[in-house]
């Protein structure tokens, strides 16, 4: 699993390589990532947007911007927390996603929450010594 906390909102991810939805004599690799989100600080906070760079093995980047994830802007009082699972197709038998998700605090204030940098790795990535 892959932590980061950033104002006391502590992004928790892991992923998990699908087997069954992936082709790989057609390049196509599959993964799910299961997320928890949680509020460790003092103040509400709705989830606005995300940011995500997802990097394949050839190093072509992909950028998903949109509101809420899987359709939801969740509220998280103190406390509280909020998980969902989603996928992520490539091209490539492994990749590397990080992004950021824009927060609103009961405040007005506007943040950004780091998604700790992953590893998407699949049963055919070639592994190479140096």
């Amino acid at each position: 699993m892959y932590r980061r906390t950033t104002r006391s909102i502590e992004i928790t991810v892991r992923p998990m390589y699908l087997e069954d939805q992936s082709e790989p004599a057609s390049d196509h690799y599959v993964w799910a990532y299961w997320v928890r989100i949680e509020n460790h600080g003092h103040d509400t906070v709705q989830l606005r947007t995300r940011h995500w760079r997802i990097t394949d093995a050839s190093g072509r980047l992909q950028e998903d911007h949109g509101d809420g994830i899987s359709g939801e802007q969740p509220v998280l009082e103190p406390g509280k927390a909020y998980e969902y699972t989603s996928l992520r197709p490539l091209r490539t038998p492994s990749g590397i996603m990080a992004g950021t998700y824009e927060m609103d605090a009961a405040t007005g204030e506007r943040f950004a929450v780091e998604i700790p940098p992953f590893s998407l790795d699949s049963p055919y990535q070639e592994r190479r010594l140096h």
